[in-house]
């Protein structure tokens, strides 16, 4: 815009008319150039303006990647999480079953070592037995080649058998003289073994009595056991140590079939009792 008819006005009275123009061209120029400047300032702005929107606008992509970045991130953080928990509980789980096989194999050792020692137990008992054994084998190694008596092992049991027929009459419970004589040898002996205890067992065939005395089979091998025992005690050997029974004809050792078995079964068996610690041990209920 200009402004020289006002100018004009001012200056009339004080100026010539070629310093008048001169004047007015200076300040149109410096119009111009304020002009000139205050759009190059306006456009720097704008330019810089521009400028800042990208800068914000990269800004605001980058805050967004980051957030997105962030949001992922916490997701695997999170699952991670749940992967640690997961792997935490189940190494928790093994951890305690591994303490458990550990019990278990402890246990299982003991049980093994307790076993071990039940059958060393059992086998020295067992060669303790099968010492003594051998040992009254020996010593009745005599009477067993006169066939006054044998020695043998039956259900378990060390045995010393002798004949019916050596020791009583058919019916008879009193021992005969040529019994008395086995088995005062058969005592001296036995007291060679003071620390075992010995079993006198009467045995008959299947054939039927019936007296006043004895009116079974039960009676008579009794009868026949407590005679044997009450000499072996008259021959020195500890009342302590002998115990007597009677079987009548219900342990036969072959048939009652005929006269030679029928010997067989008639007879009295010393048996050789078992001390406690040849036994299994008891286990106390829980």
């Amino acid at each position: 815009m200009r402004i020289l008819p006002a100018i004009g006005l001012f200056l009339a009275g004080c100026v010539t008319s070629g310093r008048f123009n001169e004047t007015v061209a200076e300040l149109n120029k410096r119009n111009d150039e304020a002009a000139q400047k205050a759009r190059a300032e306006d456009e720097a702005a704008r330019a810089r303006i521009g400028e800042l929107e990208k800068k914000l606008g990269a800004s605001e992509a980058k805050l967004k990647e980051t957030e997105e970045r962030l949001a992922q991130t916490t997701s695997a953080r999170d699952e991670l999480s749940k992967k640690l928990d997961a792997t935490v509980q189940k190494l928790t789980g093994e951890k305690g079953e591994l303490f458990q096989s550990i019990e278990k194999a402890r246990a299982d050792i003991a049980a093994s070592r307790a076993q071990l020692e039940e059958v060393n137990r059992q086998k020295a008992a067992a060669e303790a037995r099968a010492e003594t054994y051998r040992n009254l084998t020996n010593k009745l190694r005599a009477m067993t080649d006169a066939g006054q008596l044998k020695v043998q092992n039956r259900e378990g049991r060390m045995l010393i058998a002798l004949p019916n027929d050596v020791l009583f009459d058919s019916g008879k419970a009193s021992l005969k003289k040529q019994g008395k004589e086995a088995l005062a040898q058969l005592a001296g002996v036995l007291k060679q073994f003071a620390e075992r205890k010995f079993q006198i067992a009467g045995h008959t065939d299947d054939d039927p009595i019936k007296t006043a005395r004895f009116p079974s089979n039960w009676e008579l091998s009794t009868a026949r056991a407590v005679d044997v025992t009450r000499f072996l005690v008259e021959q020195g050997m500890n009342p302590k140590q002998l115990s007597a029974v009677g079987y009548g004809e219900f342990d036969p050792v072959v048939q009652n079939d005929s006269d030679e078995h029928k010997r067989q079964n008639r007879r009295i068996e010393i048996a050789l009792q078992p001390n406690i610690s040849d036994l299994p041990p008891i286990e106390e209920p829980k």
